[in-house]
């Protein structure tokens, strides 16, 4: 064998000298070569990447879409299956190649009105890269949207716009383009934005804020949505962290015929409070706090659906009172629904209740036919009806307490009016016959309810109210009314008859019979009956009733408008639930009775007097009363609403026929010290003497009054009286053959201070002169005043009087009587008009004038209080010195 390497580099054939072999490379000199190339490579490959970002970051904003906005508006609306308008488009290649688009508008089907689905300022819609580098074919596989306002739809057939959106959307899916191949339904997801809730053209204040949506189409005919969501009110100032957080998952998926498509939704509402919930749903807080959560889960077909439901409440109580143990509940429900048919049926409802349950069945078929409802009790506790009760209504006594449980069952069966209408009844003896024979139909309220061992106490009862067994029943002749009637022994020869009428809506209370007064306040007071204090100072024999009381549940909500917008201010009238307030009607009577308050000396003596009720209030019929010597009749209004102090106060009117000062200064002092009658009304406003008076409105009329030695006749003051001051707005009487015309007030204090002004038109001179104890003629004396005084006796009111005083007196004459001296010019005068001073305990005369002919001259004179006045008159110095020149 031939070992010569150089016989593999020889052809036989040639003749040309064989070539050498090559030196031998080292292993490190090629792993050199090795790394070397790789590392160009790996510096292309990185200049190459840096170019090809640059060019995706720098060249999209100089690639203009403009030409295509047309053919992306096709796209958008293609996919979405609505028209489709926008402002502008932009491309964006990083994070993935997507359009940019503002102002999209999605036009809503003009069968469920002409506002768009949906607006949102910006828009990213994403491209799907393999059908673009594949078959250059534009695709958007997904569109974002970011605070966006979404409108949902409901007609009046009960049909939601988003069906008309699948069914229009599932039809063009279907379509081919030009390249024969199906348009693919993006994915759509919102976040950050508002969910618009509309009945037909209306949108209703209800609404989803700070939303998070998504929906999808995973298969042809397969849908599924995703919706997070606080609920919202746009009319009412809401908690939103108190309204809770919506959660709905669901899955559609559409089958041969629109019955057949199977659905799944699971909803759930947490963390919602009572308080911002009734906000919510009534447009004002209502009082009520707790904690609720609720869930719904529906599975089936659009045809029929299985509804399971849970309802869970903790800690629901009033918001003016904590109770000891806070009511709670745990209801679920179950039932089919049937869409197509506007059918329910096996509906079952339970929740445990203290120691007893509640069950609920119905059925509703549809289709005119004949609904059925039954509501079973056993053994529910009186105590959980009662705290229902106050938790829906305010103004309940928070001590109050019942014992006592309810059971039986009350059954509903509405009418069938899908059965053929009845036959004509024929006329005649036989139609009469036929009448007769015939029994009156039944109501569609049947069963009973017995509320046994029940036992009311509270803190406003001093003795509880015993009631062994009360029986609730349909009421006849009243379509869907229970009726429960109670006779209660309250004290009086009658019993006291309580009927009570149920309906969904409300209820209807009447009251007939006797009642002791002590048990009356009683009752008034549990029942919060406005104006009940006026019974407490009230004694006598049992009072006869004859009331009625009725009103809602529930207020009703308050009504739904448009939407004010973000931002607005709610209106306050919107903001408050429709009035509905309970009302009490009829009347009560008392005979004999004795109405003693803390503000007098002395009670009062009534005959008879009847009040009367009515939506605007209470009203005192003229009372026929007695105040020792004193007696008049009396009418007392009471307002139902106060809107105003003016309108708040009650309105009193007191009538006299004749009225003596001293015989009422003898009714109001008694026996107890003398004095005045007006030093002993003013002590009455001494706070550390004797209790406030009452604030009320007062007209006091009196034919005739007798004070001392003047008698006003006809006399009309209109008081205003306060818990520690009194004005007297007006004071119109006849005086001394004239009239006067005044107004005051009274200010408490130390020494209570009094201030009177007025005025006095056509005062007889002869019956004026009188009073002073002198005799005067001549025509009627004008003029007016001012005086104000402070203390309580006569001598304190004396001594401290100031004022001022002015009068007119024409043609007048003052015939001497011996004991005072008069001036000259008195005799008989033209006129005279003067001014005087009240001060120091007399009425002093300062300018004044008293002209006779052509002579004008002044007069001085002074009157000291006291009884008689002492009076003084003499010629002014003046005067004197003019007649002592004029003498020889």
């Amino acid at each position: 064998m031939n070992h010569n390497p150089t016989a593999f580099y020889r052809d036989p054939a040639s003749t040309v000298a064989p070539r050498p072999l090559p030196e031998r490379i080292p292993l490190e000199t090629v792993i050199e070569n090795l790394h070397a190339r790789r590392t160009r490579t790996r510096t292309w490959l990185a200049l190459s990447a840096v170019l090809v970002i640059l060019v995706l970051v720098i060249a999209p904003p100089f690639i203009s879409v403009r030409r295509y906005k047309h053919r992306i508006t096709e796209i958008v609306s293609a996919s979405v299956g609505r028209p489709v308008r926008l402002s502008s488009v932009e491309l964006r290649i990083l994070p993935r190649p997507s359009f940019i688009i503002t102002d999209l508008v999605i036009e809503e089907d003009p069968a469920y009105g002409a506002e768009p689905v949906l607006h949102a300022n910006t828009v990213t819609a994403s491209i799907r890269l393999f059908p673009l580098w594949w078959r250059a074919r534009l695709e958007i596989s997904r569109i974002s949207v970011d605070e966006a306002s979404l409108n949902l739809v409901r007609t009046g057939a009960g049909r939601w716009n988003l069906d008309s959106f699948i069914r229009t959307t599932a039809v063009q899916t279907q379509s081919r383009d030009s390249s024969s191949q199906p348009v693919p339904f993006p994915y759509l997801e919102a976040t950050n934005s508002r969910v618009n809730i509309k009945d037909g053209v209306e949108k209703l204040p209800y609404s989803l804020v700070n939303a998070d949506l998504s929906f999808s189409q995973e298969a042809p005919g397969d849908w599924r949505v995703r919706l997070k969501g606080q609920p919202a009110r746009t009319d009412v100032n809401l908690d939103l962290a108190d309204t809770g957080v919506v959660r709905l998952e669901g899955r559609l998926r559409r089958e041969p015929g629109l019955p057949h498509t199977l659905i799944h939704f699971d909803l759930d509402w947490r963390d919602a409070q009572l308080g911002q919930l009734s906000r919510l749903l009534l447009g004002n807080d209502q009082g009520w706090r707790g904690d609720l959560a609720g869930e719904v889960h529906v599975d089936g077909t659009a045809e029929a659906a299985q509804f399971n439901t849970r309802l869970r409440a903790s800690g629901v109580h009033r918001a003016e009172f904590a109770p000891a143990s806070p009511m709670d509940f745990d209801a679920t429900c179950k039932f089919v629904y049937h869409h197509f048919e506007r059918a329910l049926e096996k509906l079952e409802c339970y929740s445990p209740v203290g120691e007893g349950r509640v069950r609920l069945t119905a059925a509703a078929p549809g289709r005119g036919a004949s609904s059925r409802l039954t509501l079973e009790l056993d053994r529910v506790p009186a105590q959980v009806g009662l705290d229902a009760l106050r938790t829906l209504r305010s103004g309940l006594d928070p001590t109050l307490e019942a014992a006592g449980a309810i059971s039986g069952r009350i059954t509903y069966a509405g009418t069938d009016t899908s059965a053929a209408p009845p036959l004509p009844t024929p006329t005649g003896k036989a139609g009469t016959r036929a009448a007769k024979a015939h029994a009156p139909q039944p109501g569609p309220l049947s069963g009973n309810l017995s509320i046994t061992g029940l036992r009311i106490s509270g803190d406003a009862l001093p003795r509880p109210m015993q009631l062994p067994k009360v029986t609730v029943e349909p009421a006849p002749g009243l379509p869907s009314a229970l009726l429960a009637t109670v006779a209660i022994a309250e004290g009086a020869p009658t019993a006291l008859n309580v009927t009570a009428r149920l309906t969904l809506n409300g209820y209807q209370v009447g009251v007939h019979g006797g009642a002791a007064l002590a048990r009356l306040r009683d009752l008034a007071h549990l029942a919060r009956v406005p104006h009940a204090s006026v019974l407490d100072q009230i004694e006598g024999p049992p009072a006869t009733l004859d009331l009625t009381a009725n009103g809602p549940w529930l207020p009703s909500p308050a009504p739904l408008s448009q939407s004010p917008g973000a931002g607005a201010t709610p209106d306050p009238v919107m903001a408050r639930a429709v009035d509905a307030s309970d009302r009490i009607g009829g009347i009560m009577t008392l005979h004999g009775a004795t109405w003693k308050p803390d503000f007098l000396a002395s009670p009062v003596e009534i005959g008879s007097a009847t009040l009367r009720l009515d939506e605007k209030g209470g009203r005192w019929d003229p009372v026929g009363f007695s105040y020792g010597p004193v007696r008049g009749s009396a009418t007392l209004e009471l307002a139902a609403e106060c809107q105003a102090d003016a309108k708040c106060a009650p309105q009193l009117t007191l009538d006299f026929g004749s009225l003596d000062a001293a015989a009422l200064q003898a009714a109001i002092l008694g026996a107890r010290k003398p004095g005045t009658l007006l030093s002993s009304v003013l002590a009455r406003f001494r706070p550390a003497s004797s209790p406030h008076w009452p604030e009320l409105l007062g007209a006091v009329r009196a034919h005739t009054f007798v004070l001392g030695p003047v008698t006003l006749n006809d006399a009309v003051a209109a008081v205003r009286l306060q818990a520690d001051s009194a004005e007297i707005e007006s004071l119109d009487a006849g005086l001394l053959g004239g009239r006067v015309h005044a107004q005051g007030s009274v200010t408490p204090g130390e020494l209570p201070d009094y201030k009177l002004e007025g005025r006095f038109d056509q005062l007889n001179a002869e019956e004026v002169g009188q009073l002073v104890g002198m005799t005067w003629s001549g025509a009627a004396i004008d003029g007016g005043g001012e005086l104000e005084v402070a203390g309580f006796t006569a001598q304190d009111l004396a001594t401290s009087a100031k004022g001022s005083l002015h009068f007119d007196w024409r043609h007048g004459s003052i015939v001497e009587n011996g004991e005072i001296e008069l001036p000259p010019v008195l005799v008989k005068f033209d006129r005279w008009t003067a001014e005087a001073a009240i001060a120091d305990g007399a009425i002093t005369l300062t300018k004044n004038q008293v002209q006779r002919g052509p002579r004008k001259v002044g007069v001085e004179g002074s009157a000291a209080f006291g009884d008689p006045p002492r009076v003084a008159l003499g010629e002014s110095p003046d005067t004197r010195a003019a007649t002592s020149r004029s003498k020889p």
